[in-house]
């Protein structure tokens, strides 16, 4: 090969490779405007637009966040927006106000089982242990087979270290739900108490 038979051949290459990455890089955005565009046909009718070209600027946004928990805040009787507040705390893990909307949301409706099964995980990632074993028992009265509910109960159990409790809260997930996927490393944080 002469030299001008080699520069043309590296310059096909080069040319190859830049008209397969226009095209892969081509088919990926279409592919993705495909998906974003189906994903969006089984939303709900009034749910806000998705894909980034929708997206929102971050300060209008936090105001809307803003405006969500100053309403739960002026109007303490609205369970529903108790438990928006709550939520978006939870979000941004300001675990400790998340538990505030959510005991007014429970003092409004104490039989509301979305509210009592929130304080008990809410309790549980803040590291209230107590807490959250008390309101998993209040959860587990209402619905005694919810599978997360009983996990929920097994973890709090052993996170306090009580290993009498944590040996109950296992066994009765294990009988329930013996494929649960937690079962495993709750079995051996199990052990690890024992000992």
């Amino acid at each position: 090969m002469n030299r001008e038979n080699l520069l043309f051949a590296v310059i096909g290459i080069l040319l190859g490779f830049i008209v397969g990455f226009m095209f892969a890089s081509s088919m990926s955005q279409k592919m993705a405007q495909s998906q974003m565009a189906g994903a969006s046909q089984n939303l709900p009718s009034d749910h806000p637009p998705v894909g980034a070209q929708n997206a929102g600027d971050p300060a209008a946004q936090r105001e809307q966040v803003m405006a969500q928990i100053e309403k739960a805040r002026t109007d303490p009787k609205n369970f529903e927006a108790q438990m928006t507040a709550a939520q978006l705390y939870y979000q941004i893990q300001r675990y400790d106000q998340a538990i505030e909307f959510l005991l007014k949301a429970n003092q409004l409706k104490p039989t509301d089982y979305d509210a009592v099964s929130a304080l008990a995980v809410v309790n549980l990632d803040a590291g209230h242990y107590d807490q959250a074993e008390r309101w998993y028992r209040a959860a587990l009265k209402m619905k005694p087979d919810d599978e997360r509910a009983l996990a929920g109960m097994a973890a709090s159990t052993l996170q306090r270290g009580d290993a009498k409790a944590a040996q109950d809260a296992v066994a009765q997930l294990e009988k329930a739900y013996p494929s649960n996927e937690d079962l495993p490393q709750f079995k051996q944080k199990l052990e690890g108490l024992k000992k």
